[in-house]
Order: structure tokens, then sequence, then C-alpha cells
């Protein structure tokens, strides 16, 4: 439990105020011994805590936000994370932490004595590794805690109590109420946890997200956890695609990955239009909603994959883009056995085929230059049948391609 203590801290505690307690996650994740890459202190006080987070501020000359003017709530931004300075909320600690959400989230600590103030019994949930609400109206004032269950569930290994859960369904239509973007954030954490499909399944089950996919039915649930034996299964059948399903690609395609991509998919409707709509509303990146359509306009191909001539593989390639392994993720999800896709994914997997991974032989004004063609759409069919004939081994260089085009031509003309 080093990170409860001070002197490890990468900030002073003199900039602490003496009244102040230690709350929330970096407390429950201590007595977890669970580390994060990145700090994240909550402070309660009984007043001045906007000014304190203003003092640390100045003198590290670092970030300083107000996050609630009216309830004092200031946060205090470094480089290694960010501390926030709450005032206490009520006439003591205890109230304060009567009013959060659930159990193992309403321990203080106090680092100066460095006692522990745990009212409502937290240690022992997180000793059982159980999700206890600290009462059902704390849930319904913030019906975002609804979700943040099945979050917590998956990020800490945790099981839900089941007169929670009874709780929580109870309240779910209660989640139609939040901002997007917060339903959206927690979702995101679900989907991009190694063990979150299980409690997506669960909080859809629970109706949580009735009200955000109102497109999807009872069979959706268990499609994410699929993904996730699919995924486990094309790795055990292609080597090379496990580190490539769990590849980060927040950088290369503003996605966060294959696997959570494959399941957004499957939550939202098979219809692009409709699921389009259902993405924008819960305010996805146009990057993100890019990947899940692929996937979906690909997918109504997945019954044809074994034995599909070289013309359809190509444009099956060129619909689906760089989310082929979500796309076979999802196929395999959905029943399609691993052995269907073996052409795709040697091609795939193959970075200089020439279906998969097609390279122009000639261009666009290479053609107009040569050819009597002006510029508009027949371009374009003219380069994709160029490289449709470089996979099926008709052409390999650009004179041949320019023949090919020219003969083209004179067919159609």
């Amino acid at each position: 439990m080093h990170i409860l203590a001070p002197e490890t801290w990468p900030f002073a505690l003199e900039w602490v105020p003496e009244d102040a307690w230690l709350v929330g996650g970096a407390v429950r994740d201590a007595l977890l011994n669970r580390k994060s890459q990145t700090l994240d202190f909550d402070f309660v006080l009984p007043a001045g805590a906007i000014e304190a987070a203003r003092r640390m501020a100045q003198y590290y000359r670092v970030g300083f936000v107000v996050l609630d003017a009216e309830r004092k709530i200031a946060r205090v931004v470094f480089d290694w994370g960010t501390v926030d300075f709450a005032k206490q909320e009520g006439a003591s600690l205890t109230t304060d932490l009567q009013r959060r959400d659930y159990r193992m989230n309403a321990i203080a600590y106090n680092p100066r004595n460095r006692e522990f103030a745990d009212p409502l019994q937290g240690r022992e949930d997180i000793q059982k590794r159980l999700i206890r609400m600290v009462s059902p109206t704390n849930l319904a004032d913030d019906p975002l805690r609804l979700l943040r269950a099945y979050r917590q569930a998956a990020q800490l290994g945790f099981t839900i109590d089941p007169h929670t859960q009874g709780a929580i369904r109870q309240l779910a239509p209660m989640l139609a109420k939040v901002a997007a973007e917060r339903v959206r954030t927690e979702l995101g954490y679900i989907l991009e946890s190694d063990n979150g499909a299980p409690m997506v399944q669960a909080a859809g089950e629970d109706g949580l997200l009735n009200s955000w996919f109102p497109t999807a039915t009872s069979k959706n649930w268990p499609l994410v956890v699929n993904i996730d034996t699919a995924a486990a299964q094309l790795a055990e059948i292609y080597p090379p695609l496990g580190a490539e399903l769990h590849r980060d690609l927040s950088s290369e395609l503003k996605i966060p990955g294959y696997l959570p991509i494959a399941k957004l998919a499957c939550l939202v409707s098979p219809h692009p239009k409709t699921a389009e709509a259902e993405l924008q509303r819960l305010k996805y990146s146009r990057a993100e909603i890019t990947a899940v359509l692929r996937l979906l306009r690909a997918l109504p191909e997945t019954g044809f994959l074994r034995d599909i001539s070289i013309r359809e593989q190509y444009f099956l390639f060129q619909e689906v883009g760089p989310m082929f392994p979500a796309f076979a993720a999802i196929a395999v999800a959905n029943g399609i056995p691993g052995s269907s896709l073996a052409e795709l994914m040697t091609r795939y997997l193959n970075p200089k085929d020439a279906v998969a991974h097609p390279v122009a032989l000639v261009t666009g004004q290479e053609l107009m230059a040569a050819l009597p063609v002006p510029r508009g759409p027949q371009i374009g069919r003219l380069l994709e049948e160029i490289n449709i004939a470089v996979g099926e081994g008709k052409i390999a260089t650009p004179q041949e391609a320019l023949k090919f085009a020219a003969q083209l031509l004179d067919i159609v003309g």
C-alpha cells in the first residue's frame, strides 16, 4: 500500500490541508495493491477545497481547473495524473462517505495519522471482491453509477452483490437521462477491458443498455462474449493474428482496437444508417463510426466466405479495409468456421498480397495520358479492374496494365 504513504507521493504533504482525507479509487486500489499508470488522488475536506487546489497548482506551476463551483470541487493537473480537492458533502466525513456509490469506494484515509475511516465496511467488501451499493437513493442521484458497477466489476474482477444488481435492474431506465458522453466513456472502459465482455452482457440483460441500443435484442448481448472466444480461436489457428487483434490502434486508426470495435458492432443495429444514428447519439468519433460501418456493410458476406472468387475477395477487402481482423472475429462469433477464412486470412497476413493489399500499377493520370478516356468515374472503374486482374495473375507490369485497360475500353466501346 505504498501509494498511501505520503513520502511516496509526487507532491509534498504540506500542500494537503491538515483536515483533508484521501477517498475513492486511490484508497480502494491501494488496498487491492493495484497499480495504475496514472495517479488519481481525491481529497475531501470541510472547507477551502478550491483554495487548496489553487495553492498547490500555483506552487508546482501546473494546471488548475474548477470542476464544480457550486459543489466546491477543483483539480490540479500534473503530467503524471491529477489531484482533486472537494468540499465534503454533509456535516461530517461519515455523512460524505454515506453519500457515495459503492461501499468499496466509501473508505477514507488520513495521510497524517495513517488511519482509515470505514463506516460502511468497505474493506470487508474489498476482501470479498464484492460490489455492494451504499443505497439505491445514491445510485439514483447519479444514474451513471449504475453502469459504473459493471465497469468496475470488469476492471477489478469483482462480483456485483445480488441485492445491488436487483436495485440496478429497477433503476436501469434512469440511465437514459445521463449525458451521452458519460455513458460512452463508461461503456468504452468496459469494452476495452480484458474481462469486460461478460459485464457488457450482464449490463444488457439487466436493461441498462436498452435506451442507448434500442434495436438490440437478447441475441446481441451474448455475441459480445463470443467475440473474445472467436478471437482466441483465430489466434490459435492463425498465431500472427493474435497480437494484431489485441493491438492498440488509437494512434494509427484513432480507434481503441479491433476487439472493442467488433464488440460495439454487435450492439448496434445491423442496418448501417440506423447504426450510424445510434453511434452519433452516443457521441462516438467519426473514426469509430466509420470502423463500425465498414464491419456492418461487410458482414452480409460472411455466409459466402468459402470458395469466393478473387473478384469477390477483392471487393470484400475494399469494403472492410483495415478492419479485417475485427471482421474475422465477428464472422467466427456468428458461427462461421475459422477454416472458412483460411484463404482470406493468408492474404491479409501477407502484406504483399495483391488482393488484400493492392498496389496500383498505374495512376489515373497515366491512364488519361495513354488512353482516350476523360476524367470521371470510368477511371476509377478501370483502376479497380486492373487491381483485380493483378490479383488474378493476369497482368504484372504497368505496360500490361495499360494494354489491359485499352482492351477493356474496346470491349465497352
